[in-house]
């Protein structure tokens, strides 16, 4: 024997998440739904209504949001994000002549944690930077992403009350922040939450 210990217990690394997108289809009406009203289950929780209820209230507000979406950034880019070739959030990204603006981007709660929002974010930086773009995004004041959001170099630069916006600015001279692992069919930056949720811990 070679008196080598037995390699037990190994622990591998985590395999990265392959993150692909694709246009928002009429067919994704219900998914996008889903990962909408996941983004008020807490929210809702303490609501005393029955669930009959509260789904009937996220209903209503989610087709509210769909066409103050559509009426507002009608040249923006609707894309569904694909985790491993799944649906699992969506992107949705209003590209001006001076700046990048995430209208919204949410994962649904089995996506979020694991690294997969930083990324996608991670990888509009560097295409702003690129174009020498600032990027901007309305955040809830209590949402948990602030953070994430703060910690890839964003600033508070307005308050609308309910949201904050979010503004982060290219260094001179230099490159966006590395992409990281996102693999994609069609870059985020090729065609936030916004309001509608955040890549929460991600």
């Amino acid at each position: 024997m070679s008196g080598r210990r037995p390699w037990r217990g190994a622990q591998w690394p985590p395999v990265t998440p392959t993150t692909t997108f694709r246009a928002v289809a009429p067919a994704d009406e219900e998914l996008l739904y889903r990962i909408y009203a996941s983004t008020r289950t807490e929210e809702l929780a303490p609501v005393p209504w029955t669930e009959a209820q509260k789904e009937a209230f996220l209903r209503m507000q989610f087709q509210a949001q769909s066409l103050d979406y559509a009426g507002n950034y009608p040249d923006a880019a609707f894309q569904v994000i694909l985790v491993n070739g799944e649906p699992a959030g969506r992107l949705y990204v209003d590209r001006t002549e001076d700046a990048l603006l995430i209208v919204d981007i949410a994962l649904l709660p089995e996506h979020r944690g694991n690294g997969v929002g930083g990324a996608i974010l991670r990888g509009l930086l560097a295409e702003a930077a690129a174009a020498g773009k600032p990027v901007r995004i309305h955040v809830e004041h209590m949402n948990p992403a602030l953070r994430l959001y703060e910690r890839l170099g964003f600033r508070r630069s307005g308050d609308g009350g309910i949201y904050l916006l979010m503004e982060w600015t290219p260094p001179p001279g230099k490159a966006g922040p590395a992409a990281g692992a996102v693999a994609e069919d069609r870059a985020p930056g090729a065609p936030g939450s916004g309001a509608g949720g955040a890549p929460e811990g991600s």
